[in-house]
């Protein structure tokens, strides 16, 4: 192709800037890495009370007079290398909170919150900004820019491109249908084979139905996406566009996932020295574990299979494991993780909360890596535990089982196993999967071994970069 690919990402959030969960990881992540594809990609993302201040040193690009209920300005500016565009609306976005929610929980207008992000990113496709730059291709991200593809299908712009991509398919961006008109949308598309939903809108179903592609974060969790236990009542669209579905497995940073990085450094070569972190490790929690200490860094949901873990734990603390968990999430799980430390002191240690240097060094210090999700779709989790040796356990499901190669008779002899992959996501198979993990660290030669085949195992963006690139350049119009 001729000329450098442009493309607006559309997002809510975006690290470094501000971060919930995953899909800022992924949407801060992917600039740099498509960059060296020849990809000019711009992220749009809102204006929060955290982030006002940065408008001070950024250049105004693009306004709205009167968007959804007040003026809207756009501002240009590098964040990190990003280049960024912060969509400045303070009717909407100027609140005491988090992005999705307040003090008195989730913001009621968030339909309409969300829809303006999303308009906004369809006005600048359609125009460009005031410094002359305007994409090829407009990437919308999970509900919250769900509209932008629909606002473009729907304005009769032709000659950008839309993709839509599925982090979440359990998150739909449901409104009520009465705000149709004040979200701009043609009352003529409200049908089931456009925008109407149960009834109402699905900011996620518009863009389902309107981008001219469809990517989901792993290739795995697009299979599911297709069937009624992960489709979500969505499972009929994704079906009806498999063939302009693709899944693009995510990637993390290598550079700031780094055991070469870390405080007590160590290498594939040097990989003895990683019992310097499981030293300091057992220290920060307490313990004192004789066999291999697991760890589990989640939201303690029911989504990610945390509640199987107490039935499956005694037989592992008994035969000489060890456990480690930072998160938060369901009281109840909290709950009953603070029981299991109470129960196994010195065995089982628990940090209710996140802290991202903690969760550095139990990357570095733990044997093996918990994550029984029962859906996830691609996971950056198991990917750290391959960056630093860390054997993931995890469910056969989405990304999951897209990136760790299940330590079963067959890989092992042809010496490929990464981890131990099992299912189905039962509470049976948890703990048929942690005897696993026992016999293969009763023989250190093999388990060492499988270290060394996880490190080795690319978990970056590069790959996923060049997918993202050779799709931009199959749809750029």
């Amino acid at each position: 192709m001729a000329g450098e690919t442009r493309v607006l990402s559309v997002a809510s959030e975006c690290v470094p800037l501000l971060k919930t969960g995953g899909l800022a990881d992924v949407v801060g992540a992917l600039p740099a890495a498509i960059a060296a594809e020849g990809v000019d990609m711009r992220v749009l993302i809102p204006a929060y009370r955290s982030l006002r201040w940065r408008l001070e040193t950024m250049e105004q690009v693009f306004d709205e007079a009167d968007l959804f209920g007040g003026p809207a300005r756009v501002f240009l500016g590098d964040v990190s290398g990003i280049r960024v565009l912060l969509l400045d609306a303070p009717h909407l976005y100027d609140r005491e909170g988090g992005p999705y929610s307040g003090p008195g929980g989730d913001w009621p207008d968030n339909p309409i919150r969300f829809a303006a992000l999303s308009w906004m990113g369809a006005r600048i496709a359609r125009e460009g900004t005031s410094d002359g730059w305007r994409p090829h291709i407009l990437h919308a991200h999970d509900w919250q820019a769900g509209f932008a593809p629909a606002y473009m299908a729907f304005s009769g712009a032709r000659d950008v491109a839309t993709v839509i991509t599925v982090h979440n398919m359990a998150f739909q961006g449901w409104a009520k249908a009465d705000l149709l008109g004040y979200l701009r949308l043609p009352a003529w598309e409200f049908h089931p084979g456009s925008l109407e939903y149960y009834g109402g809108l699905s900011s996620l179903k518009a863009g389902l139905v309107t981008a001219d592609w469809i990517t989901t974060v792993s290739p795995n969790y697009a299979a599911e996406l297709m069937r009624p236990e992960a489709g979500m009542g969505l499972q009929g669209i994704m079906s009806s566009r498999a063939s302009h579905v693709t899944g693009i497995l995510n990637g993390v940073d290598t550079a700031v996932w780094s055991p070469e990085a870390e405080e007590r450094p160590y290498t594939i070569r040097t990989l003895r020295r990683k019992a310097d972190s499981r030293i300091a490790l057992s220290a920060a929690f307490g313990l004192d574990v004789p066999g291999p200490l697991a760890i589990v860094v989640s939201r303690l949901t029911h989504q990610k299979g945390i509640d199987l873990i107490p039935d499956v734990l005694p037989g592992f603390i008994e035969a000489g494991g060890g456990l480690a968990v930072l998160g938060s999430g369901d009281p109840a799980m909290e709950s009953a993780m603070r029981a299991l430390e109470l129960r196994y002191p010195g065995r089982v240690g628990v940090r209710i909360g996140y802290d991202e240097g903690l969760s550095h060094l139990m990357f570095a210090g733990g044997d093996a890596v918990i994550v029984p999700s029962r859906f996830e779709p691609c996971g950056l989790t198991q990917m750290y535990g391959l960056r630093y040796g860390t054997l993931p356990v995890v469910a056969q499901v989405g990304g999951l089982a897209d990136s760790v190669i299940s330590a079963n008779p067959a890989a092992v002899s042809a010496g490929v196993a990464t981890g131990i992959v099992f299912a189905p996501t039962t509470g049976d198979a948890l703990a048929a999967a942690l005897r696993r993990l026992m016999e293969l660290w009763s023989d250190q030669s093999l388990w060492q071994h499988i270290q060394r085949n996880a490190m080795r195992h690319p978990v970056g963006w590069e790959a996923s970069a060049r997918e993202y690139a050779a799709l931009y350049d199959r749809i750029r119009r």
